[in-house]
């Protein structure tokens, strides 16, 4: 192989990590927030047990999920999570609960998922 297919190769395999850990973040997030909405319908809105055990079986899935990350830390891994999780939860409220997000929610999240990319993928040693 050439040096230039080599670096092809390399940005090819990054660009494959970068989207596959965007994927699961996201698969967390809305495991997590889909499954608490079900046990929130459940306790308090008065829906049927079923969905609080699927709740609750769909929040088994959201710890599972961040285990196939391949971040070797635990603790990077969560925290960048985080930044995902408050994007998703924004446009939870918004597409599900009706509620719009502001100038400053969007900024929010803006800022959140800057921090994500700086946790995951700046350059370290």
């Amino acid at each position: 192989m050439t040096c230039r297919r080599c670096r092809r190769k390399a940005i090819e395999e990054r660009s494959a990590k970068r989207v596959k850990a965007a994927w699961l973040f996201i698969a967390a997030g809305l495991a997590e927030i889909g499954g608490g909405y079900l046990v929130w319908l459940w306790l308090r809105e008065g829906r049927s047990v079923t969905y609080g055990i699927v709740g609750s079986l769909v929040l088994v899935a959201y710890g599972v999920l961040p285990t196939l990350q391949s971040f070797p830390a635990f603790g990077r891994v969560y925290a960048a999570y985080g930044g995902v999780f408050i994007v998703l939860a924004v446009l939870w409220g918004w597409l599900v609960d009706r509620k719009a997000p502001d100038l400053y929610d969007w900024l929010g999240a803006a800022v959140c998922l800057l921090g994500v990319a700086i946790m995951l993928w700046a350059p370290r040693q």
